[in-house]
């Protein structure tokens, strides 16, 4: 089967592209939109609308097999590839990209993903959008040539061992952290509820206080308002380094406030995403790990996940051999081709590390859905629900595609 044209289409992602400098610079609010100027090279406004590129393979049987290129949301922030914008990508793909898969026969994604990932323009190797986007259309015509799902494509050539089954769907609240933390009730999502506690003093408290507060709160509610005593969901937190503030990252101190949060969370599961940020990645690596041993060897039970400086497969790989951390979250765009974001998974897991597939809520349906069987595919501990901010739309995409996948693999 070969790949005759290459076709693409400009398209909108879930979230918005977000100046990250200008923002910590002091920039205001007004209403949705942020005031003030951009500072970022490529930035129009602070916040402006994410955009995407819907790469689509034409098969010479008539079958279009496609992915979309989407960066974060805090494009050109931390050393990310510049700000992802359509007009000035398509020209790239169609003069440098189109030309390499056009009559090009389809062999396997492994060796087609990684032949991409390692391809070079002028000595670069191409935006990590690009190689997101490209890699998802890659799988897709292999998996259409070989009249099978994506997740099948994956078990086979990764040789994972994995059954294809439904992981836990990680839900985010954004700043609406209560209204959405009852959607995600009723809907029994499996994690919840993410709950963006990035500032201390107005949300996760000068001593923890408020932060402790919601997880009493969500305790309550899901033991209240909960419809089945056997639903039983894992709390799952994200507190952007805040915990690390107000500690001033004193390990003992933060173990002795994850405990207090541990005692709160009963008897529900507790994980907590980013409990510092030491704005270093070999000093986060340190201090993650010192923490992690400290909760162990206190009887803690409480999961810390890896986020601030592990971005990359050489990040995760790093933080993983230094047990930095229960769990890693796998920031899919951030790693460029998704058969990184294989490996990534893979790896953790030899390691005894649980791997969550996370990534952004500035991504769109499609990257989504394949990204779904990447994690099922290589067994995931846990899928976030995505595009968007916020249960509804995200969820509704991530646990949509996942049922399919597994009737799929049942019928067979």
């Amino acid at each position: 089967m070969k790949i005759v044209d290459v076709v693409c289409a400009e398209g909108k992602t879930g979230f918005y592209f977000d100046d990250q400098k200008a923002i910590k610079m002091g920039a205001g609010h007004d209403g949705f939109f942020y005031t003030g100027k951009p500072v970022t090279e490529g930035f129009t406004s602070i916040r402006q609308a994410g955009e995407a590129i819907s790469v689509m393979f034409v098969l010479e049987d008539g079958q279009v097999a496609y992915g979309d290129c989407a960066a974060v949301q805090y494009s050109g922030a931390g050393g990310r590839d510049p700000l992802f914008l359509a007009k000035d990508f398509i020209p790239v793909i169609e003069k440098d990209i189109k030309p390499l898969f056009v009559g090009k026969e389809i062999t396997n994604f492994r060796e087609m993903a990684k032949t991409f990932e390692e391809h070079k323009v002028n000595g670069k190797r191409m935006h990590t959008a690009l190689r997101y986007g490209i890699s998802q259309a890659i799988l897709d015509a292999v998996a259409k040539a070989r009249h099978i799902t994506m997740a099948e494509v994956v078990v086979d050539e990764y040789k994972t061992g994995c059954q294809i089954k439904r992981i836990p769907i990680f839900t985010q609240s954004g700043d609406d952290r209560y209204l959405n933390a009852d959607k995600m009730i009723i809907k029994q999502a499996e994690v919840l509820p993410h709950g963006l506690f990035n500032n201390v003093e107005e949300k996760t408290g000068k001593n923890g206080e408020k932060l402790l507060e919601y997880v009493k709160w969500l305790k309550n509610r899901v033991e209240t308002m909960r419809t089945c005593k056997d639903y039983n969901p894992i709390f799952h937190i994200d507190v952007y380094g805040t915990i690390g503030d107000f500690t001033n990252n004193d390990v003992p101190k933060m173990t002795a406030y994850l405990k207090t949060l541990e005692e709160a969370a009963a008897p529900f599961k507790l994980r907590i995403e980013g409990p510092m940020d030491m704005g270093d990645r070999e000093k986060q690596m340190q201090v993650l790990a010192a923490l992690t041993k400290s909760l162990d060897d206190n009887g803690v039970k409480v999961e810390l996940v890896a986020d601030e400086w592990c971005n990359t497969l050489e990040d995760i790989q790093y933080f993983a051999d230094n047990r930095a951390g229960h769990m890693i979250q796998i920031k899919t765009p951030d790693l460029g081709g998704i058969n990184n974001t294989i490996e990534a998974i893979l790896y953790c897991k030899e390691k005894g590390v649980g791997a969550y597939c996370g990534g952004t809520c500035n991504e769109t349906n499609r990257s989504a859905e394949v990204i779904v069987n990447c994690s099922v595919a290589a067994g995931a501990a846990q899928q976030l629900a995505k595009p968007g901010m916020g249960v509804d739309e995200g969820y509704m995409i991530i646990n949509n595609e996942m049922n399919r996948i597994v009737a799929l693999a049942n019928r067979k």
